[in-house]
């Protein structure tokens, strides 16, 4: 399954998202793959990677200037691979625009991995993952836009989460948002769908905190997550370790959420 973790706002916990959701499921015993889509990089250094000036990352993918396989690389969960980001992807929605078919670049990539056996090779001592499919699950991190990297993002995926802030403008911008997916399912993937919403960074000490998730669920009661993910000092932290929060803090409060959520996630399949 393929998930766009998407929301043009920033700050939403986004990428807190897709590490945490990421890693917690591969600590179940799935091969989970994260793509880092976003200019700023901050999933590929919220797991430990920091790309020098000539490494290639997603960038150069989406260039077709080096492909998926060559720049995966693993990350300090077992089962889990990061496909890095770099400042570099700044430039991509000026060279996409120029290239052939630039909303497909994305899907292109993971086509190849999915297919092909490149990573069982690189998974030599692993003979479980070999003549099967390497990942069970690939979450690509959008950048805080809509632009051609998210599209390419949602081209991709098959379903879309949207990490919701917990805030008084929680529901700013949904719509849009909305609107460009169900624009890309019309047009470009018909097999794409809103997994569901997930409150984030929510205050639970605060009324403000409950009187958000109420407008929340009832202008979307079916899709938004039940877990709410708290805001947590250990999840703030663990970035700047180059860890999920499972493996820095297991016993805390936004690791526990994760662990919900991504029950949730798995189940709503």
């Amino acid at each position: 399954m393929i998930y766009a973790l998407a929301n043009q706002k920033g700050g939403v916990g986004k990428t807190t998202t897709a590490i945490n959701l990421a890693a917690t499921i591969a600590q179940a015993g799935e091969r989970v793959l994260l793509i880092d889509s976003d200019p700023q990089a901050n999933a590929s250094t919220g797991l430990g990677v920091r790309l020098a000036p000539d490494e290639p990352g997603v960038f150069e993918v989406l260039l077709g200037e080096s492909d998926l396989v060559g720049i995966v690389r693993p990350t300090e969960v077992p089962g889990l691979d990061l496909a890095p980001s770099s400042s570099h992807m700044a430039g991509a929605e000026v060279m996409l625009t120029r290239a052939d078919k630039r909303e497909f670049r994305l899907r292109a990539a993971i086509a190849q991995v999915t297919s092909s056996a490149a990573l069982a090779s690189r998974a030599a001592g692993k003979p479980e993952n070999a003549g099967g499919p390497p990942y069970s699950y690939i979450f690509i991190d959008c950048p805080p836009s809509l632009g051609l990297i998210t599209v390419n993002a949602l081209v991709a995926a098959q379903q879309v989460i949207v990490p919701v802030q917990a805030e008084y403008y929680a529901l700013e911008g949904m719509t849009q948002l909305l609107g460009t997916v169900e624009a890309v399912k019309a047009r470009l993937n018909p097999d794409l769908t809103v997994s569901g919403l997930v409150l984030t960074m929510a205050d639970l000490r605060t009324n403000l905190a409950g009187q958000v998730e109420a407008e929340v669920r009832r202008h979307f009661p079916e899709l938004t997550y039940k877990t709410v993910v708290p805001r947590n000092v250990r999840l703030a932290e663990a970035p700047s370790h180059g860890l999920p929060v499972s493996l820095f803090d297991p016993t805390c409060a936004g690791s526990d959420a994760y662990f919900d959520l991504a029950k949730e996630v798995i189940e709503r399949g």
